[in-house]
């Protein structure tokens, strides 16, 4: 029997946050529901934001509480304070997500506040998510270079993911956020968290400014990593981490998982229209390599 991957679906959050024109509630909910239809297992819905702040991710919470409710589907909704987990719990929200990273510039430039501060807040968004059974995923922005202050030390990043661990996530998501590492950076990364964590509490989240993601994840298969999240057509980028662009594609880590072997229970031919899809709606170049190679074997 063929070993499964989980994927983790961030596009309808951490791909369309930083679009310059927000989709509307509709278009959003429409995404989400073709991402439904794929088969895939984890869905990340939005981000319980500001909307002053981050106007893409306007009403998540709204949107959440408009989807049909699968068992099979773990839909999540971000939440970066208790003002948004208690928005998240109002609309029956069962998985949250809390962020910060390995980088002291990059917390205080993303989240205003301190690595240390940023856990204070954690605390009390745990604490509850506890107390109501809500399971709460970390991130760690980051962990091989930062914008502000180039390298990152692999044994910060292994400090920073067992503190969320410890603290009370089940899962803790380390995020290549400038795109800039190579496999051989990135096994130094897991090699200091998988002396303090067991690999199945572990995920990757790898972004392909300088196509080393495919790469970068064939390394964490080959360390053992299972989970790894990803974007529709390669949606997303990050406000703060100047050219980065956007997550490693779903389709092309559909492509690499389904050819090594590995099950992860999509469907590909909805894959393929729920890219198409959003790429229609946002009238743009799709830049998944694999997606753009189907269409041209799929027309000849």
């Amino acid at each position: 029997m063929s070993e499964f991957v989980k994927i983790v679906e961030v596009g309808p959050r951490d791909g369309l946050q930083n679009e310059k024109i927000p989709l509307s509630l509709e278009q959003r909910k429409t995404l989400i529901l073709d991402l439904m239809r794929t088969g895939l297992k984890s869905i990340e819905v939005g981000s319980c934001v500001s909307a002053k702040w981050v106007p893409q991710m306007a009403q998540s919470d709204e949107l959440y509480a408009q989807l049909p409710k699968d068992q099979t589907i773990e839909l999540s909704l971000l939440t970066p304070n208790i003002i948004g987990f208690e928005s998240a719990l109002a609309v029956g929200c069962k998985e949250v997500a809390v962020f910060t990273a390995a980088s002291e510039s990059f917390t205080r430039k993303n989240i205003n506040c301190s690595i240390d501060e940023s856990f204070e807040k954690f605390s009390d968004i745990i604490a509850a998510a506890q107390a109501h059974d809500v399971k709460v995923r970390g991130y760690v922005s980051c962990i091989v270079d930062c914008p502000y202050e180039g390298a990152i030390d692999p044994q910060q990043v292994a400090k920073v993911s067992k503190r969320l661990y410890d603290m009370g996530c089940y899962e803790v998501s380390l995020g290549e956020t400038l795109g800039t590492a190579t496999p051989d950076r990135v096994k130094k990364v897991w090699n200091a968290c998988l002396a303090e964590l067991d690999s199945k509490v572990l995920a990757g989240h790898f972004h392909n400014t300088y196509g080393m993601a495919i790469a970068n994840i064939y390394q964490s298969l080959e360390q053992g990593i299972r989970v790894f999240d990803s974007s529709i057509a390669g949606l997303g980028g990050c406000p703060y981490a100047k050219g980065a662009s956007g997550n490693v594609s779903t389709e092309d880590l559909y492509y690499l998982l389904s050819n090594m072997g590995f099950e992860t229970g999509v469907d590909l031919d909805a894959l393929m229209q729920a890219s198409r899809h959003i790429n229609q709606v946002l009238n743009r170049q799709n830049s998944s390599n694999y997606t753009n190679a189907y269409w041209q074997t799929q027309s000849a």
